[in-house]
């Protein structure tokens, strides 16, 4: 049997808190597990205004937990990351990645301007609840609009940073390496690209690494034909992440079928990994959250 992944089952998750949070759209969902010996997780989560006016924010990130069936949420009672009055998140604050560090955490977020463009940033703490933003985590060189979604691998004083950036009307994945959250950072090649007459033949966008074996990361990533149809695929790639290994052929969790109908997004924001259990978190629709529990193949 080749190497791959299945989807076992797919739930809904539930997020409870303040009617300022659950009155609007929910996506994003980064989850984590702070202790192996704790059952429960961490969660950030960005939250946009459903109807949203065109000068109105793009969210605000907020921070929860849940119990061990990672399933339901309880979120605190204000965000901990908001647009600021000027500056490069003056219009919104998007697509968290926790890193742990060594005192603390390294928060990527994607801030939006007043002009909408994205900017990738950060915010460092020793919790959720004490994040302070730093600044640019790497400036817009290479993008022709925005940089933004940061999946991260840390070893020991490497740090390699794989987000989407846009070039001749596609989204696209490339990578940099460096010593710090701010860089300077190293430029490396795209790793891997659309793939013409494919699910994923225009558009692609980071997901997050599933670390189980160190010598093959897989990336569950993010991708769409020219009308936007996104789905979620799998990709391995070497250690350094700057090879492709394996990949999927088609969609671990499809787009629509019918083209005709209502737009459907899957869009894969985190992983988390117990014992051989695989789960997936990821938004549908822009507006909803949910798990896929997958089993790995071969």
């Amino acid at each position: 049997m080749s190497f791959g992944f299945e989807v076992e089952r797919i739930d809904a998750v539930i997020v409870d808190g303040p009617e300022e949070l659950i009155t609007k759209n929910i996506m994003s969902p980064f989850m984590w597990r702070a202790d192996r010996h704790d059952a429960g997780l961490m969660a950030l989560i960005r939250a946009v205004p459903r109807h949203r006016a065109k000068d109105e924010e793009s969210g605000r990130i907020w921070y929860g937990r849940s119990a061990s069936d990672g399933l339901v949420f309880r979120m605190d009672g204000t965000p901990v990351l908001v647009p600021g009055p000027h500056g490069k998140d003056s219009n919104g604050c998007e697509d968290p990645t926790v890193v742990p560090a060594d005192e603390g955490y390294v928060v990527f977020y994607t801030g939006v301007d007043h002009s909408r463009t994205g900017h990738l940033l950060y915010a460092t703490g020793k919790d959720m609840r004490s994040l302070e933003k730093r600044g640019v985590a790497l400036p817009n060189g290479k993008s022709e609009n925005d940089s933004k979604e940061a999946t991260v691998l840390r070893r020991s004083d490497s740090w390699r940073l794989l987000y989407e950036y846009s070039h001749a009307g596609h989204s696209l994945i490339s990578l940099v390496d460096g010593a710090h959250p701010d860089g300077p950072w190293n430029e490396q090649p795209d790793p891997f690209s659309p793939r013409p007459e494919k699910w994923d033949s225009w558009h692609l966008s980071t997901g997050p690494l599933l670390l189980t074996d160190p010598d093959r990361p897989v990336m569950f990533y993010n991708g769409a034909n020219e009308d936007a149809d996104w789905g979620i695929g799998w990709v391995a790639l070497s250690p350094d992440l700057r090879t492709v290994m394996a990949r999927c052929d088609g969609p671990l969790i499809s787009p629509p079928t019918d083209a005709t109908g209502p737009r459907d997004i899957a869009f894969a924001a985190s992983v988390v990994e117990t014992d051989g259990t695989i789960w997936l978190y990821y938004s549908r629709n822009d507006r909803e959250l949910k798990r896929a529990t997958i089993r790995q193949t071969g």
